[in-house]
């Protein structure tokens, strides 16, 4: 395998990007009108894709209700992106809640709606 990488669906591709940006200091590696790629300065290698959801490459029968997604970032501090998050006015699904797994979870939507799992390790 070469690459592995999630896109997510949007009908402002910039302005998913930015919130993508602000909320955990994500930079464009990859910029167009219709398709952005975003990774860490700290994770050149973990790449979120941001996909116009009219453009040609997402079919038709997937544009209006895509499902069944959680995109996931583990974070060293997740009472700072949770700072963030609230700053930005990001509609919080799960307050930030200690998980019987080990980890501290806040659930969140981004401006598509997609559901964002922000963890970070319980100390």
């Amino acid at each position: 395998m070469n690459r592995c990488f999630t896109n997510i669906l949007s009908t402002d591709v910039a302005r998913a990007a930015q919130f993508y940006q602000e909320l955990l200091g994500m930079q464009r590696h990859f910029d167009s009108d219709w398709f952005v790629i975003l990774t860490h300065p700290e994770r050149k290698d973990l790449e979120l894709g941001i996909l116009e959801r009219d453009c040609d490459a997402v079919p038709e029968i997937i544009r209006a209700n895509p499902a069944g997604i959680i995109v996931t970032f583990v974070v060293e501090n997740l009472d700072t992106v949770h700072k963030q998050a609230s700053a930005l006015g990001a509609e919080i699904l799960e307050e930030p809640t200690d998980m019987f797994y080990g980890q501290r979870r806040m659930l969140l939507s981004d401006p598509d709606g997609t559901t964002i799992d922000v963890s970070s390790p319980r100390s």
